[in-house]
């Protein structure tokens, strides 16, 4: 320790008290320059000025420090819906070191922004640029956090909200947001945008569009604080002259209320449509998509011969009342409804699931209205074994799984994102999710006996208490539907029938719009809203007149089922081929021609079976398939058949629509070359083709025969010309035969509906 004697502690003394003096001199001087500052800068809030950089920099995004664990050890909350949590991140963590008050710039988030020192995420920030002022105020005036007087955001609006614009044009969009004490702010430059069809148009971070050299119908989502809004953009394929006038030309018959938007549409893009279908063709088309099953030769020829005006009405009334139209949408809604048979053994069927997909089929059989099919198995009480719509709840068992499969059913909602943190891209939150899910809190079950994966034949039945947490909070939550006001309930209630009820009103904002919309999807190839199931602000559907008509209709007409499949198979759009003209060849949102799609895998199955005169065995108990049973009448996904698999039957693990693939795929080539399942059908003794090798008829007839069998359709003289001399040239028949069976099996035209 240095030691200093008096009288030199007396000569030092002055200089001491000197340079103290001028030290705090400096001080005062350098907190009335920096009062003054502060006095002159504008007070930066942390909630409506920090957070949206912070978020427009996407150092809240997902990839970077907004992920669970964050990023090298900072994390903060995805896209800053948690704003306290950011504050105390940004303030109190890393030993403080990430803000400097008394000094700004020497900030941890200033200098590694800026790039002034190694950042993983790269420099995200200019020195001096508006942006790192802004940061650097607010870190001057104290950075303080978020206060209860803060400014609340009502909303935020993109202008303008539509245009038609033309291809390789600009255009400035404007984000205006609006504020609860009556203020606006042009936040343009704060503002994330997201183009949904990037290839159509897309824009910079400063809201300047861009559309590139192609036409279509595109939207571009604006995001700032947590609001969102949706600029909506048509390009035109052409001068709409001539598509007006072939518009004009239309006389639209069957449903001119569900057509008119069609035809504004294409007008507006200058899409002229493509011409009707042929009578061989639509009569193909629409026995798949209503039934599962090819039409026979004598269904064509009798559609064909049908002189009637109204005979595409006759057809479709005859198909809905067949059998195979309740078995392909039991099918259908099994996928989504989830009955699934997986790990109670390979090739055998759990318990009752054969029940619950007899009551499907029996109940569109029936064509008991959607509102009353969706209530019944929502509200759903008793034994697994006596009441069918109960087994809905034995694979769907859990807190996720309750509020996930409804709100992807029969919502056309996915807030899987919100389980976790806000939804990113649209307004559902933490306490939504957990609303919903408190709907189901008091579902109870008992009794059954456990197979591989979960009980089964229990009994449900309602508890008389039962409470879902909110994960950050502890809030016990209260029942509440999606974007609607917390149910009004006594412990006799049941909730889940107050959100039966308020699902299936005629005014829900949901439940009409996703059915029209899942069907839709499934005749035309592409759901007016597309993904079919992810109904948001910033998924708008890609023509909302048309929409909002069907979903009228559908309420209206009581929820008929029957009645929404004869509009939209009697819709112009239903009616039109599938060859493209050049004004419609890049149209996949228009429908302004039929969108092609490949045959699912059951249908595809059947008609091998059916064309080639040999059914499927599938494996089973004694009797539990007979002879004939066909692959759209299986129970559930857990019968072992290697074809189906191949061409995308889907788990059953989800309600997702998206389990089931039907895009094409090289296992499918190689399956079509070296299915077993397929060379038994073409070498079965007694089969389709035996009977041509032996058939006595003239070689041109049976091809003729095994075109109309395969295509639906006469061959053409030179694929006529081209089969009977091939086959005159071949000495084993049944080869030849074979041999020409298969090349038209694994052409496109049977595996695709056209």
């Amino acid at each position: 320790m240095i030691r200093i004697d008096r009288a030199r502690r007396r000569r030092l003394l002055p200089l001491i008290c000197g340079w103290v003096v001028a030290m705090v001199l400096l001080s005062s001087s350098s907190n009335a320059i920096r009062a003054d500052e502060q006095q002159q800068a504008p007070t930066v809030s942390f909630l409506n000025d920090v957070v949206p950089i912070l978020t427009k920099l996407s150092c809240n995004s997902g990839g970077c420090h907004g992920k669970a664990t964050g990023q090298n050890g900072f994390r903060l909350s995805l896209l800053g819906f948690e704003p306290d949590f950011d504050h105390t991140a940004l303030l109190q963590e890393g030993r403080g070191r990430r803000l400097s008050v008394g000094s700004p710039d020497r900030s941890l988030l200033l200098i590694k922004a800026t790039g002034r020192v190694p950042h993983g995420g790269g420099k995200r920030l200019e020195v001096n640029s508006e942006d790192f002022q802004v940061l650097r105020s607010w870190i001057q005036q104290g950075a303080v956090g978020p206060r209860a007087d803060d400014l609340k955001l009502l909303r935020i609006a993109v202008s303008p909200s539509k245009l038609v614009l033309q291809r390789d044009a600009k255009q400035q969009l404007q984000v205006t947001a609006y504020f609860s004490n009556g203020t606006t702010r042009d936040v343009t430059r704060r503002t994330i945008y997201e183009s949904n069809m990037p290839e159509i148009a897309m824009t910079d971070s400063k809201g300047l569009l861009t559309v590139q050299p192609r036409s279509g119908l595109f939207a571009i989502m604006a995001q700032f604080g947590g609001e969102i809004d949706v600029f909506q953009g048509v390009i035109p394929i052409s001068d709409n002259g001539p598509a007006a006038a072939a518009v004009a030309a239309i006389a639209p018959t069957a449903y001119p209320v569900i057509d008119r938007p069609l035809f504004d549409q294409w007008t507006q893009l200058g899409v002229i449509p493509s011409a009707t279908a042929d009578d061989t063709t639509f009569v193909r088309r629409a026995t798949i998509d209503i039934c599962g099953t090819l039409p026979t030769a004598d269904e064509i020829a009798a559609y064909v011969a049908d002189q009637r005006t109204d005979k595409k009405s006759r057809l479709i009334d005859q198909l809905l009342e067949r059998p195979e139209f309740a078995s392909y949408f039991a099918l259908k809604w099994a996928d989504v409804l989830q009955n699934r048979g997986a790990g109670y053994g390979t090739g055998q069927q759990r318990p009752s699931t054969t029940l619950f997909a007899a009551w499907i089929r029996d109940s569109i059989a029936a064509n008991k209205p959607y509102d009353r099919f969706v209530s019944e198995i929502l509200t759903a009480t008793g034994s697994q074994d006596r009441n069918p719509p109960t087994l809905w709840y034995r694979n769907v068992r859990t807190t996720k799984d309750y509020v996930e499969s409804i709100s992807q059913a029969f919502l056309g909602v996915r807030i899987q994102c919100a389980q976790c943190h806000h939804h990113p891209a649209e307004r559902w939150s933490q306490a939504d999710y957990y609303s919903l899910a408190a709907v189901f809190a008091r579902v109870g079950r008992k009794g059954g006996f456990s197979d591989a994966e979960v009980p089964t034949a229990e009994t449900i039945f309602l508890k008389d208490e039962g409470s879902i947490l909110h994960p950050r909070t502890g809030e016990v939550m209260k029942p509440r539907p999606l974007g609607g006001a917390d149910f009004k309930l006594t412990r006799l209630d049941d909730p889940r029938r107050a959100f039966a009820k308020w699902m299936t009103s005629g005014d829900n904002p949901f439940f009409a719009r996703t059915m029209v919309n899942r069907m839709w999807g499934h005749f035309l190839g592409r759901g007016i809203i597309h993904p079919i199931d992810d109904a948001r602000s910033t998924n708008p559907p890609s023509n909302p007149e048309l929409l909002n008509a069907l979903s009228r209709d559908f309420v209206t007409s009581g929820f008929d089922v029957k009645h929404l499949v004869r509009v939209i198979t009697g819709s112009y759009a239903y009616g039109l081929s599938s060859v493209p003209n050049a004004t419609n060849r890049e149209d996949r949102q228009s429908f302004a021609r039929f969108y092609p799609r490949r045959l699912k895998a059951e249908v595809l199955l059947d008609g091998i079976s059916q064309i080639l005169e040999v059914p499927t065995a599938f494996p089973g108990g004694p009797g539990q398939f007979p002879s004939g049973t066909r692959a759209i009448d299986l129970p559930d996904e857990n019968v072992a058949a290697h074809f189906l698999d191949v061409f995308g039957r889907p788990n059953r693990d989800s309600a997702c629509e998206c389990e089931r693939t039907d895009d094409p795929a090289l296992t499918q080539a190689l399956e079509l070359v070296n299915s077993k399942e397929i060379q038994g059908k073409l070498t079965a003794a007694k089969g389709y083709v035996e009977k041509l090798a032996e058939s006595k008829s003239p070689v041109d007839q049976n091809v003729r025969d095994v075109f109309v069998r395969v295509f639906g359709r006469r061959p053409t003289s030179e694929e006529s010309a081209a089969a009977v001399e091939y086959l005159g040239s071949e000495m084993d028949q049944k080869e030849a035969y074979r041999s020409l069976l298969w090349s038209l099996l694994a052409s496109n035209e049977f595996l695709f509906n056209r």
